[in-house]
């Protein structure tokens, strides 16, 4: 092994338990604030992943992200979150996790160690190499995040991977890897903390940059966002008042008449 796993090395802090709470929570939000600084290293290699993919995704691609256990459940969470807040089918960015849905909610056990497993679901929904996928794994060795890394780049598919141990094993395996340095968790090992925290900033950064580079944000509002709610029908309503100096009733007609903000405003030929 030549790296050290550093989601494993002990916390900066000792003693937790005889902390009182806003000792705890103090020393937590210090760690905390490494996060970010450590994102921010990493975007040159977030760059690249989101370019590839927005030249894909052009193309009719799909993004697919595999993980198991905090990993798998963000990747999911951000998949879940495409469709009603930018317009897109569920089946264009899709969530996997070890153990299948179930585990969502429940730890299934071992289902990370089988490294077969994640090839097989990926194959469930027709993956080709117009595709990408994203192995999320805080240690780097997760066996079902690798070996369904390693099965689609044998078969010619684009792979990244964001961990937060570098030089880890499923580095080897990704076409572009984003290693997120965030140090020791407060809690040893407890890579739902700063681990876990890091992964959600990459993969909205991955989401959010990749649905505006292919055209579902114009200025910057979410102009092709469902209008599963009276919340979004209004936030919509206000998109247009604001874009064409309508009357709200007026926003709202068409609104409902067109279906979409960014249908609204290519009718009218305007932008906001």
């Amino acid at each position: 092994m030549d790296y050290v796993k550093i989601t494993e090395t002990p916390s900066y802090h000792n003693d937790l338990e005889l902390m009182d709470t806003r000792t705890i929570l103090i020393n937590m939000n210090k760690e905390d604030q490494k996060v970010a600084e450590a994102v921010e290293q990493v975007i040159p290699q977030i760059t690249k992943l989101v370019d590839a993919l927005s030249e894909r995704f052009q193309s009719g691609g799909r993004l697919f992200y595999i993980g198991a256990g905090t990993s798998g459940r963000l990747g999911i969470l951000d998949a879940s979150e495409i469709p009603p807040t930018y317009g897109m089918p569920h089946e264009r960015v899709v969530g996997l996790i070890a153990g299948g849905d179930m585990a969502i909610r429940k730890s299934v056990e071992k289902a990370e160690d089988d490294t077969e497993q994640a090839w097989l679901d990926l194959e469930m929904h027709d993956i080709d190499r117009n595709d990408v996928v994203v192995g999320i794994a805080a240690s780097g060795t997760t066996p079902y995040v690798i070996g369904g890394l390693r099965s689609a780049g044998k078969k010619g598919i684009l792979t990244a991977c964001i961990t937060n141990n570098p030089r880890s094993p499923i580095t080897q395996v990704s076409d572009i890897p984003i290693e997120v340095n965030v140090g020791p968790e407060f809690v040893t090992g407890s890579t739902r903390m700063k681990s876990g925290t890091s992964q959600k900033l990459v993969l909205n950064m991955i989401s959010t940059a990749l649905m505006i580079r292919i055209g579902r944000v114009k200025g910057n509002k979410m102009v092709n966002m469902q209008l599963s709610n009276d919340k979004l029908v209004d936030r919509g309503t206000r998109y247009i008042v604001e874009g064409l100096g309508i009357s709200y009733e007026e926003a709202e007609e068409l609104l409902k008449k067109h279906g979409s903000v960014k249908e609204v405003l290519d009718a009218a030929g305007k932008d906001i």
